[in-house]
């Protein structure tokens, strides 16, 4: 199976609330029109993978300031060629910002989806939570400015509302 057809098969699943039902239809639509639509290279815009690095026992996420964005944001980013599923590319990419190992994903599938324009295209993110094992050490990337433990309380203080909305939705799948 594709990395494409992975996509629109977690998509298919993807249980969404009714305020993500025309965005999840666009993320379809997106890969139905665009057979490339799993890449960089699309330029009419591309689905990525993201995931947020949470740690339950301490009630705080992990978030990183993005280096081109200049944001705080959850881990995340283009897939790969290497990726088998759109989880693979969500969990790779928490471990490679976040230096953290052992990262798992929340079961369920993705726990939301937000696009948004970034300077390369439009980002079709698929959202995923990934939970930290105890006594994680993160350890900053070279994509990133600075990389930070927030309590769930001060996220709002620091981000914008997608990652709000994000850490809402995990802290209701735990």
């Amino acid at each position: 199976m594709s990395l494409h057809d992975d996509a629109v098969l977690v998509l298919e699943s993807y249980e969404s609330h009714e305020d993500q039902a025309e965005l999840r239809q666009a993320y379809l639509d997106h890969l139905k029109t665009y057979p490339d639509g799993m890449w960089k290279a699309c330029s009419a815009g591309h689905i990525t993978g993201s995931a947020l690095v949470i740690d339950p026992q301490h009630e705080r996420v992990l978030l990183t300031l993005h280096g081109k964005i200049r944001k705080w944001l959850q881990m995340g980013g283009h897939c790969e060629p290497g990726d088998a599923t759109l989880a693979d590319a969500a969990l790779r990419e928490a471990t490679e910002e976040s230096g953290i190992a052992g990262l798992s994903l929340l079961g369920g599938g993705p726990v939301r989806l937000d696009r948004h324009l970034t300077p390369c295209a439009w980002h079709l993110d698929v959202q995923y939570a990934a939970l930290a094992p105890a006594g994680a050490v993160e350890s900053i990337s070279d994509e990133s400015l600075d990389l930070r433990w927030f309590g769930y309380d001060e996220v709002a203080d620091v981000a914008d509302e997608s990652v709000v909305h994000l850490v809402k939705a995990t802290r209701a799948r735990l």
